[in-house]
């Protein structure tokens, strides 16, 4: 029996660990952190365009999130990038449980000044992206562009929902890449949040 009065919802949160020969990390996700306390608590890949878009996202997700990441850079920036989203990812699902009563759907635009990015989410249980940043140029920093647009997809894969992410116009690479990152961060703040207690699927379950 828990103690916890019925009137106070479980906690939703997780913890993921992910041990490879390429990459050693750990994430801490809570959806519905303390007031005050949303936001990231430590967020250290070794790539600070990885930890400043990490950041933004928990930030205006309203998530805690820790992430700490020692992965092979001396080879490139891939293992890290796509570790860090299939653990967050992870961390997303578990987090979620059974997904009742979320709202389910979430959308945003967000603009940074000349770029604006629109994402739109599904917690459906049906993996699938459609992620088209348009960024030209090769590296963000030390992350690889195309590197961005794989760390949306094993996101979406891993956390088991479905994202369509559209840069919809912008000249600076790293503000089309930041403008989808924040919108991708207020899509999901907008999907997660409980408005019943049902499934929200004619199915009846996600």
């Amino acid at each position: 029996m828990s103690d916890r009065p019925p009137s106070v919802p479980a906690p939703r949160s997780a913890v993921v660990e992910r041990r490879t020969s390429e990459t050693r990390l750990r994430v801490e996700l809570a959806l519905d952190p303390d007031p005050g306390a949303a936001g990231p608590q430590e967020i250290s890949t070794g790539l600070g365009f990885l930890d400043h878009m990490l950041a933004g996202l928990a930030k205006h997700a309203g998530f805690g999130l820790s992430l700490t990441c020692d992965g092979d850079l001396h080879i490139d920036d891939h293992h890290t990038v796509e570790d860090c989203a299939i653990a967050l990812g992870q961390a997303l699902d578990r987090a979620l449980g059974d997904r009742a009563g979320v709202r389910r759907f979430g959308h945003a635009y967000a603009p940074l000044d000349e770029a604006l990015a629109r994402v739109v989410v599904d917690l459906v249980t049906r993996p699938h992206a459609e992620v088209h940043l348009g960024l030209q140029r090769p590296m963000i920093g030390q992350v690889a562009c195309e590197n961005v647009v794989h760390f949306f997809r094993s996101l979406a894969v891993n956390a088991r929902m479905t994202l369509h992410a559209d840069v919809l116009r912008g000249e600076n690479d790293h503000h089309r890449a930041e403008a989808a990152f924040k919108a991708l961060a207020v899509a999901l703040r907008e999907a997660v949040q409980i408005v019943g207690s049902g499934q929200a699927s004619t199915k009846g379950v996600l």
